[in-house]
C-alpha cells in the first residue's frame, strides 16, 4: 500500500502558504488561489482517508531514512480523525473569511497566516516524533500570534504578546522535557520511545513520567485548559471572527490531540510500577487525577465566567474553556479504567467533532451580528431572531449542540461522556459533568434571551442585511452539526476506530508501521 499520501495534505497547505505571499500583487489571483488551496487540502485529506479507512496505520520516511533515526509521518485512524475534522473546518472558514476580513489584510498577511496555521496543525497530526512535534507547534504558535495581532490595535497586540509570552514559555518547558526524554531513551522517534518503554524496567523508566507531565502540561497549555487558560478570552476576542473560529476550531484541538497521542500511544506502554512499585499501574495512573483537576476547572470556570459576560466573543471564549474541559473529561476515565480506554478516547474524539463545528459557527455569528450591527455588546443587542430568522436558526443549532440537545452531534458526545463516567464508576467525573451541562444550558440561554429574543433596540433596528455568504457558511456548520447527529453511526466507528490507538493491539500496530516504514 503506497504510503505517499500522508505527506499529501501537509505539501498541499505548505504550498497555498507560499502561493499567498507570492501572489500579494494580484488580490483576485492571491483570494482565487488560497481558496483552491483549501478545497485541494480537502481532496487530499479525503484521499489519504480512503487509504486509512477503516484501520489501516501508514508510514511516510522523509528522504528514505528509516525509522527510527529519519523523520516519519503518520496517518492512523486517530491522525485521520483529526484532519478530516480540519478539511471540513478550514474551507468553510476561508469561504467566510473572503467576505469578512478586509481587503487590505487579506492582501498582505492573512490568507498566508491562516494557511501556515493548517500547515502547523497538520504537521502536528502527522509527525511521528517528539522534537518535529515541537517544531509544527511553533508553527501554529507564529501563525496564531499573527492572527490574533491581525487588526494591530491595542487591545489586539497586548492579547497577542500575552499569548506568545505565555506560549514561548511552555515551548520551552517542552523541549527541555523533549531533551530528557532523549537522555533517558535515546530516541525521539514516539514508536520507537514506546517500544523502549515496553520493554524497560521500572526504575529505567521512572524519569519519563516527570518529562512526561511536563508535556502534559504544556499540551494543556496549548488547549487553553484551567490553570493555563488566560490566553484564550483576550485572543479570541482581539482576534477576527475567522481567526478565532479556526483557533477554536482547530488549533485548540493540537493540544488535545497531543495528550491522546503521547498519553494513550507513547507513554502508556511503560511497564506496570512505574508510578508506585509493586502496583499494577503504569503512567497513565499519574495522569488521571491531574486530568481530572485540570478538566474540572475549565468546566466550571468556563461554565461560571460565561455566565455574566458582557458580549458574544466574550460568552464564547469563556464557553470554549469549558467545553475543552468536557473534551478531556472521558480522558481521566481512560486512563483510570484500562478497560475503556478506547470508549473513552472515541468519547473524546466525538465531542472535539461537536466543538469543532459548534464553537467557529458561534464565533462566525458573532462575525456577521458585528459587521451588521455594528456591536457585540449583549446590552445593546435583542430581537435577532425576527431582525435575522436565518443567522438565529443557526445560533440555535449551535448552542443547543452545546447543551446537548438530539438529534444534534452534541448530543451524542454528551452521552458518550456520561456513559465514560458512568461504566467507569466514576462519580467525580459524572457530577462534574453534570454541572457543567446546567452551565451550559445557563449561558446558552441566557445569551439567546438577551440577543436573539424580545424587544429590537436601535443598533438591531437599524443594522444593515447580512452578508449572504456569511450566513450560507453559518448554515453549513449548522447542516455539519445536524448531518453528523442523524447519521452519527459511521462517526462513531470512525472514532471507534481511532480510539482503538489507546489499546495495547492498536500501540503494536502503530509501532510496526512505524519501525517497519510501511502499513498496518
Amino acid at each position: 500500500m503506497t504510503t505517499n499520501l500522508v505527506i499529501a495534505p501537509l505539501l498541499v497547505s505548505f504550498v497555498a502558504a507560499i502561493a499567498a505571499i507570492l501572489t500579494r500583487t494580484a488580490p483576485r489571483v492571491q483570494r482565487t488561489v488560497s481558496l483552491l488551496g483549501a478545497v485541494g487540502y480537502t481532496v487530499a485529506v479525503g484521499a489519504l482517508l480512503t487509504r486509512v479507512w477503516p484501520a489501516n496505520t501508514l508510514a511516510y520516511q522523509v528522504g528514505d531514512w528509516p525509522a527510527p533515526y529519519g523523520i516519519t509521518l503518520v496517518a492512523d485512524p486517530l491522525s485521520a480523525f483529526m484532519l478530516a475534522m480540519t478539511a471540513v473546518v478550514a474551507p468553510l472558514v476561508l469561504v467566510y473569511s473572503l467576505r469578512y476580513v478586509h481587503a487590505p489584510g487579506q492582501r498582505v498577511s492573512y490568507h498566508t497566516l491562516f494557511h501556515f496555521l493548517l500547515v502547523g496543525s497538520t504537521g502536528a497530526f502527522l509527525t511521528g516524533d517528539v522534537f518535529n512535534l515541537f517544531v509544527w507547534f511553533e508553527v501554529t504558535l507564529m501563525a496564531s500570534y499573527g492572527l490574533v495581532a491581525f487588526y494591530s490595535g491595542k487591545d489586539g497586540t497586548l492579547a497577542a504578546t500575552r499569548y506568545v509570552v505565555l506560549n514561548l514559555v511552555g515551548s520551552s518547558v517542552m523541549l527541555l522535557a523533549v531533551g530528557g526524554i532523549y537522555g533517558v531513551t535515546g530516541t525521539l522517534n514516539m514508536a520507537d520511545i514506546a517500544r523502549w518503554l515496553a520493554h524497560a524496567s521500572p526504575a529505567e523508566s521512572a524519569p519519563v513520567l516527570g518529562l512526561s507531565l511536563l508535556l502534559l502540561a504544556v499540551f494543556a497549555l496549548k488547549a487553553g485548559l484551567v490553570p493555563f487558560q488566560w490566553w484564550v478570552p483576550a485572543a479570541y476576542s482581539a482576534a477576527p471572527a475567522p481567526a478565532a473560529a479556526m483557533l477554536a476550531g482547530v488549533a485548540k484541538k493540537v493540544g488535545v490531540y497531543a495528550i491522546v497521542r503521547l498519553g494513550f500511544t507513547v507513554f502508556a506502554a511503560a511497564s506496570p510500577g512505574v508510578v508506585l512499585p509493586y502496583l499494577d499501574t503504569g503512567l497513565l495512573a499519574a495522569y488521571g487525577p491531574v486530568l481530572f483537576v485540570m478538566a474540572g476547572a475549565s468546566v466550571l470556570v468556563g461554565g461560571f465566567v460565561a455566565l455574566d459576560r458582557p458580549s458574544l466573543e466574550e460568552t464564547f471564549a469563556y464557553s470554549s474553556i469549558g467545553q475543552v474541559g468536557f473534551i478531556v473529561l472521558p480522558l481521566v476515565v481512560a486512563a483510570a479504567v484500562p478497560d475503556l480506554r478506547a470508549a473513552g478516547v472515541a468519547a473524546a474524539l466525538v465531542y472535539a467533532l461537536n466543538h469543532a463545528f459548534a464553537k467557529p459557527l458561534l464565533f462566525l455569528v458573532t462575525g456577521t451580528v458585528g459587521q451588521a450591527a455594528g456591536t457585540t455588546d449583549l446590552g445593546d443587542l435583542g430581537g435577532l431572531a425576527g431582525r435575522t430568522p436565518v443567522l438565529a436558526g443557526a445560533f440555535l443549532v449551535g448552542g443547543l449542540s452545546l447543551v446537548g440537545i438530539p438529534p444534534l452531534a452534541g448530543f451524542f458526545g454528551k452521552l458518550l461522556v456520561f456513559r465514560s463516567a458512568a461504566v467507569g464508576g466514576s462519580t467525580g467525573v459524572l457530577a462534574v459533568a453534570v454541572l457543567g451541562a446546567i452551565l451550559t444550558i445557563g449561558y446558552v440561554s441566557r445569551t439567546w434571551n438577551r440577543g436573539f429574543w424580545g424587544e429590537r433596540p436601535p443598533a438591531v433596528e437599524a443594522m444593515a442585511a447580512p452578508d449572504r455568504v456569511q450566513v450560507a457558511v453559518i448554515v453549513a456548520f449548522a447542516a455539519c452539526i445536524l448531518v453528523v447527529g442523524v447519521g452519527f453511526d459511521p462517526v462513531y466507528r470512525f472514532a471507534e476506530a481511532a480510539g482503538h490507538v489507546a489499546t495495547g493491539a492498536g500501540r503494536d500496530a502503530y509501532i510496526r508501521a512505524v519501525l517497519g516504514g510501511g502499513s498496518a
